[in-house]
């Protein structure tokens, strides 16, 4: 059911590197993205991928994650994601590329989730360096990167508590991801 499809899809970020994404497994994931709306059917989206270690390493060179946890600078060597979807706007298709990035995101993620992977949606890039690194056009802007591997962590949802909605880890390394009641969200107007 797409309720447990939505549950299972968090932003994991430690990966079995072991574990391997195939080109065409990355292909399956673009494809949904393909297939999802996209602002007045203009399909302005762009999709680089990444699943050999040397293009992965230089990718993950660019990447900053977990904003909130402050003592954690990524995934260490051999729990990095193992494939990676670059998502870029062609500005000869438009300029504002609105939420169309957000939903190909999610379609991407819902079926990595499907397929038995997980993923991170990363915005936080050195897009100047990646660019440079990748030979990546001016005319593309680099807008999110989506990091895809098997899941080395496990991610739970917990009730956010005096509005803090900062995620964390405990000693056993699960990451806890605090969520806002169903109450708070929808607006009585």
């Amino acid at each position: 059911m797409l309720y447990d499809l939505i549950k299972r899809n968090r932003s994991y970020r430690r990966f079995y590197q072991d574990k391997t994404i195939t080109k065409k497994q990355l292909e399956d994931l673009v494809e949904l993205a393909r297939l999802s709306p996209s602002t007045a059917n203009l399909q302005p989206l762009k999709f680089i991928l990444s699943w050999k270690p040397d293009k992965n390493a230089l990718i993950f060179s660019c990447l900053a994650w977990a904003g909130y946890l402050k003592d954690w600078h990524g995934p260490e060597d051999g729990e990095q994601p193992t494939g990676y979807i670059i998502i870029v706007g062609d500005t000869e298709v438009m300029k504002d590329f609105s939420c169309n990035h957000g939903i190909a995101s999610q379609s991407i993620l819902l079926g990595a989730t499907e397929m038995g992977f997980g993923g991170c949606m990363i915005a936080s890039i050195q897009r100047e360096k990646l660019r440079e690194l990748l030979n990546i056009p001016a005319r593309y802007d680099i807008l999110l990167v989506l990091a895809i591997g098997e899941p080395k962590e496990r991610v739970v949802i917990v009730e956010a508590k005096d509005g803090d909605i900062k995620y964390w880890r405990d000693a056993n390394k699960t990451h806890h991801v605090p969520k806002r009641l169903l109450s708070e969200i929808i607006l009585d107007l």
